[in-house]
């Protein structure tokens, strides 16, 4: 082969043309009845339109969207639909025309009867030939331009041997026109009724909130430090009472929701601050009487971090429900057992939006974990104001009362599970990944293993062909051929490259037999009887192979025919962004193992610690049939959905796993901590009220209470930041 054809490129090889048979015109027919007559003669000229012709009118073009969104309704019933025998009939008549369009309104409505005894099914017309018994009834029809004559197109493959192209099959996890269906009637549903309600209110309500605490808190610093006036006692209790009037009417949507819950046998810390309400205006009347500061400040910090967790909780199903609204595509992330040496897998799959809806808004169990221990720790406080109420009166009682409940439920532990979710919910709304509850959370954590497959690290598109060079006698084309038959059978990601080097060469296509793998990065088998290997330069010189002075290219695909060197190929992995991302998050979690089932030999523990940059002690790589086997691993169909993934790459279902992890350690730890700070509370109030000793509980020493614990759970709901 010269050098001309072994530059042949995919662009400039030219397609065979199917051209179909012209039909032959029945015998005996009139001159007058023909309306359009064919010229096959070898001087043929297109024939000009027909004068009497009408003009067709302007055809609009066939809009996809329409097609794809349209009801069930649209669509024609079977019996209109056209056979392939019609369709091929109007194939054939159009065929007879040169150099005109002609309307398929023309031509389609064929009947069945009509014109099929024209050309036999054992005939072979083609086009330029005419049997030579009807070859009188043809007619040299003249052209307005005959001046250019267009040249006959070269048609070799006969009518018979025409095939159909294949179909168009889309993607199952696409299913475009149900899945849209679902997400309108769900997710988009749920997301206009959301933003209907808005977060603006809910802003404005948090702003006053803390316009409230900063006025309380600084009112109570001004007493503490003996800097109001005997005659402004009044005003100052007036003050904090109507101060904790102000932010009751803030919140009165959350202690609604706890009186709801306690009417309906059920308690959470909404109820909790509505006792609290209660609690804190008696104690007012008590402040009233005796000229005592109310502890009030603490009381509207605590109803400005509910409105800040109702906020969090609103903006993050918003932005769960937008992701879902969006999507063009849902994988889901499910859990296997035993997957890889007895851990768990997980496995992506197709999503199901109605799973996701079902569990997304199921009360975490860090939440009931919460409210029970709210609903403990508001018996304890009444038992504790029973006992000072019984050894030092009642309004010591009350007092107790109200302070004890405002210790045990520090405030910052209202926001300790909403505020993780609602700062990692941002980087997933950017990912389009979403959280099947805490269901999802909870799955995706503990040991688990996590395949990486070649379009995970790879996608397509990435890796490229930058050069070739050949080595010894052999033809560059049967070089081309024997290393695509190796890499097709082998079937891993460059095989569309290599496809594609063989079609632009028009080079023959073998097949390989004995397919062997090699752990340290190639493949060997037979084709037509010669042994070829096939990988990367490390593993042919390991094999015995021969490398010329020079030829030194780490990121290139070396051939070995009959054990001499004869080919090299240049590949160009580009990093993607997502696979960056991805592959950083799940090679940095102890407990969380990526097992490599990438076909692609390249793809070395040493070539993926070089491109990037990341550590391959965690990276798991099985020998090329456990490969095979964790690939072909399917999750049952009842597993449940534990994320969703709505875009491709590598980074959205890694940060799933990650994401969840975080959470769930931010919660559990956070609530742990609030829960610790509560119990230490509970324990001081029942010293003090054994004691009968109430100096320590000054506004302001209950107010800094409430704030030393809010720093530690503040930052720990910061954790899901960095994933």
């Amino acid at each position: 082969m010269d050098e001309k054809d072994q530059e042949l490129t995919v662009e400039n090889t030219p397609e065979e043309t199917v051209a179909p048979t012209p039909q032959a015109p029945a015998e005996n027919a009139p001159e007058e009845d023909a309306s359009v007559t064919d010229s096959v003669t070898e001087e043929t000229e297109p024939p000009a339109e027909a004068a009497s012709a009408p003009e067709a009118p302007e055809e609009e073009p066939l809009n996809l969207d329409d097609f794809l969104y349209a009801d069930d309704t649209d669509f024609v019933d079977d019996d209109e639909l056209l056979s392939l025998d019609d369709l091929l009939a109007a194939a054939k008549s159009l065929c007879d025309i040169e150099g005109d369009t002609l309307r398929l309104d023309d031509v389609l409505p064929l009947d069945d009867s009509a014109e099929k005894s024209a050309v036999s099914d054992d005939a072979t017309v083609r086009l330029g030939e005419v049997p030579a018994e009807n070859a009188d009834q043809t007619q040299q029809v003249p052209s307005a331009e005959s001046a250019a004559p267009e040249q006959e197109p070269d048609c070799d493959q006969s009518m018979d041997d025409f095939i159909p192209p294949a179909p168009i099959v889309f993607r199952p996890k696409s299913r475009l026109k149900d899945l849209k269906r679902q997400l309108v009637a769900g997710p988009e549903k749920r997301y206009y009724d959301l933003t209907e309600q808005g977060v603006g209110k809910l802003q404005i309500a948090i702003f006053l909130s803390l316009v409230v605490v900063l006025l309380s808190a600084g009112s109570t610093i001004l007493y503490a430090f003996g800097m109001v006036p005997e005659k402004r006692m009044r005003l100052m209790v007036f003050s904090q009472i109507f101060a904790m009037m102000l932010s009751g009417l803030l919140g009165s949507y959350q202690m609604f929701d706890g009186i709801v819950s306690m009417l309906k046998g059920k308690f959470n810390v909404n109820s909790l601050l509505f006792v609290t309400f209660i609690a804190c205006c008696v104690d007012g009347v008590y402040c009233l009487s005796e000229l005592r500061v109310p502890i009030c400040a603490a009381f509207s910090l605590e109803m400005l971090m509910s409105l800040w967790s109702t906020y969090h909780k609103r903006s993050t199903e918003i932005a769960m429900m937008d992701t879902m609204r969006k999507a063009t595509r849902l994988d889901s992330l499910v859990k296997t057992d035993n997957f890889f040496e007895n851990q768990p897998g997980i496995l992506r799959t197709e999503g199901d939006v109605d799973e996701f809806m079902n569990n997304y808004n199921a009360i975490p169990q860090p939440e009931k974990k919460l409210n029970r221990f709210a609903l403990i720790a508001m018996l304890v406080s009444i038992g504790i104001a029973a006992v000072a109420g019984v050894l030092h009166g009642a309004s010591m009682g009350v007092q107790i009362l109200t302070t004890s409940l405002l210790v045990a439920v520090p405030a910052s532990s209202l926001i300790s599970m909403s505020r993780p979710m609602a700062i990692l919910e941002r980087r997933f709304h950017a990912l389009g990944t979403v959280l099947c509850g805490w269901q999802g959370v909870e799955g995706l954590c503990g040991t688990a293993a996590f395949p990486l497959s070649d379009a995970d690290i790879f996608p397509a598109g990435s890796a490229k062909m930058n050069g070739v060079k050949f080595y010894g006698d052999r033809s560059p084309d049967e070089i081309i051929s024997y290393t695509a038959a190796l890499i097709s059978a082998n079937g891993d990601g460059l095989a569309p490259i290599f496809d594609q080097l063989v079609e632009s060469r028009n080079a023959t296509r073998y097949i390989a037999e004995n397919l062997q793998y090699y752990a340290n990065g190639g493949i060997g088998g037979e084709v037509c009887g010669e042994p070829v290997l096939i990988g990367t330069l490390t593993f042919l010189q390991e094999m015995g192979v021969e490398i010329p002075e020079g030829t030194m290219v780490n990121q290139a695909v070396y051939t070995a025919i009959d054990g001499t060197l004869c080919g090299l190929y240049a590949i160009s992995y580009n990093r993607m962004k997502s696979a960056v991302a991805g592959l950083t998050t799940i090679s940095s979690y102890r407990k969380l193992t990526p097992v490599m089932i990438s076909g692609d030999f390249m793809l070395t523990e040493s070539f993926l610690k070089s491109k990037f940059g990341i550590s391959t002690k965690r990276l798991a790589f099985p020998p090329r049939p456990v490969r095979q086997q964790l690939a072909a691993v399917a999750p049952a169909p009842e597993t449940p959905a534990l994320a969703m993934v709505t875009q491709d790459g590598l980074a959205p279902a890694a940060y799933a796993v990650t994401g969840a992890r975080a959470l769930r350690s931010a919660v559990k730890i956070g609530l742990n901590v609030h829960m610790a700070g509560g119990i230490i509370g509970m324990l001081i109030m029942l010293a003090l009220a054994v004691l009968g000793s109430v100096e320590l509980l000054t506004p302001l020493n209950i107010l800094l209470y409430q704030l030393v614990w809010m720093i530690p759970g503040i930052l720990i709901t910061e954790w899901t930041r960095a994933i």
